[in-house]
């Protein structure tokens, strides 16, 4: 059985989906992840011209499909291509890819050992899409794997004149998603999103589910860390999504691990927490290998679940360590 039946205290979230083996956010990918064991799959979400929520990482499409070749004059004047630019039967035009950056005209692809470039065949799905993937799948196998779904940049998208927390909340209750009991974690970086989800819109559409407080290292996030800062976010939010480096600082060593004490102070508080990105080719210096890096966090840090890119690998740890 999955290591999250067996151990309840730690969630294994595929992150992009199985994005160590898959170009993140394909259909593929996640098909993986489930099959992977993992308890809950991420959804990055983004919307289209035409009011659609897709699944991609970014509002961008430039760094993960074709798009130059396709549509090559359909650029912004900063050089970007913008998903919001293009609707649905566009972007099904599109050839997605493992993520790479251009140097001068060359792509290469940014994690080199991974799925590689321009191979096979992938494309962009909706949101609906893949929960009907995910449900599909939970019947047909038995399992009950939940979504993690991430409305991405929300002031891009109002700038835009698109409420893109709407068009998710409705998805998620048009798909079963409307309680606390749901298999789902609605996830933002946006401390004033989450808040007014929480406080407008969840109550509005006669919705409740929990909800997941995004940390990155920025300076912006600072004040969210404070003890008042994270009291406040424990008023809106069920958990909170940190870096893994808000946890155990970047610059630790194998011999002298930094620990932080936010898991102690968000468990006091009542929140959750679902560091993020736990990779096996991109390792924090403090650590020899995946299995050690697991072990730190899952076990010392005692955090409730972590973001991988590598389902596969934390679920075998979770069931040889339990």
């Amino acid at each position: 059985h999955s290591a999250g039946a067996a151990d309840p205290e730690c969630l294994v979230i595929a992150h992009r989906g199985a994005s160590g083996y898959l170009p993140e956010h394909t259909i593929a990918a996640k098909a993986m992840a489930y099959a992977q064991g993992a308890d809950y799959i991420e959804q990055d979400l983004v919307m289209t011209r035409d009011g659609e929520v897709v699944v991609l990482h970014d509002h961008y499409l430039d760094t993960v499909t074709n798009v130059r070749d396709v549509f090559p004059d359909r650029a912004r004047a900063d050089g970007r291509f913008y998903v919001i630019d293009f609707s649905l039967a566009e972007l099904r035009q599109l050839a997605v890819s493992e993520r790479f950056q251009m140097d001068s005209d060359e792509q290469s692809a940014v994690f080199e050992d991974r799925f590689p470039l321009g191979q096979s065949s992938f494309g962009i799905s909706t949101f609906a899409e893949e929960i009907e993937l995910i449900q599909g799948l939970n019947k047909s196998t038995g399992r009950s794997v939940g979504i993690y779904p991430e409305i991405k940049s929300p002031a891009f998208h109002r700038e835009e004149r698109k409420d893109i927390s709407t068009a998710v909340l409705e998805v998620l209750r048009d798909y079963g998603y409307s309680t606390m009991q749901d298999k789902v974690f609605l996830q933002c970086f946006d401390p004033f999103e989450l808040q007014r989800i929480h406080d407008e819109l969840l109550p509005a559409m006669n919705m409740a589910v929990p909800l997941v407080q995004l940390f990155g290292t920025g300076p912006e996030f600072e004040p969210l860390l404070t003890e008042q800062g994270l009291q406040r976010v424990a008023a809106y939010a069920d958990g909170i999504g940190p870096s893994m480096f808000l946890i155990i600082k970047p610059d630790s060593v194998a011999t002298d691990l930094q620990g932080t004490d936010l898991v102690e102070r968000a468990h006091g508080l009542g929140l959750i927490v679902h560091p993020y990105t736990f990779r096996r080719d991109q390792l924090p210096a403090f650590v020899e290998d995946f299995d050690e890096l697991l072990q730190i966090y899952l076990d010392d840090m005692d955090v409730d679940g972590v973001f991988t890119d590598f389902p596969d690998l934390t679920v075998t740890f979770l069931e040889s360590n339990l």
